[in-house]
Order: structure tokens, then C-alpha cells, then sequence
């Protein structure tokens, strides 16, 4: 497993595992991203990919001084399972 990186191009953050792609979409503004879809290939499920590929994109966004805002049910629960990230909410 690699580590999360910061896609710009394709306003995603991308993380690859044994051969495929978890990925968490946002929309960026100002000093603010919002998540907006987060998408973990079936062959990955039930591994914890989500989340891993979720907090470090939030520790991104943390790296960058960023804002966070959610639109995605996932991006949302994991937010309310994880308040050390609580700073990040705009």
C-alpha cells in the first residue's frame, strides 16, 4: 500500500492498493475543499481502505491549511467517529 497523494488535476485524493485505485473526491474553494464522493474498488472492501485513504487525505488538507467541509456519507461518518479532526470543519 502506498501512501494518500493529492491528485489536483482530477480534484481527488488517490490511494493505490495491490493494484487498484481508492480514490475521494472533493471541489475545491479558497482555503476550503469539499468531499464530495469517496469510491473503494469492491476487491478492496472490508479492509479498511476507506478510512485509511480518508484520514490521510484530511491529514492532507491539515498539511495545507485547509478547511474541510463534507458532502459524502462517508467523508461525514468517518468525521463523526474521528472529532481529532474536528479543527478541520469550515
Amino acid at each position: 500500500m502506498s501512501d494518500v497523494r493529492n491528485n489536483e488535476q482530477f480534484n481527488r485524493y488517490e490511494l493505490d492498493v495491490d493494484g487498484h485505485l481508492a480514490v475521494a473526491y472533493y471541489r475545491p474553494w479558497p482555503g476550503l475543499i469539499t468531499f464530495t464522493h469517496t469510491e473503494v474498488p469492491p476487491e478492496l472492501g472490508g479492509r479498511g481502505i476507506g478510512s485509511t485513504l480518508v484520514k490521510g487525505a484530511l491529514d492532507l488538507a491539515r498539511a495545507q491549511g485547509l478547511k474541510v467541509a463534507s458532502h459524502c456519507p462517508f467523508v461525514s461518518a468517518y468525521l463523526g467517529k474521528h472529532p481529532e479532526f474536528n479543527d478541520l470543519l469550515g
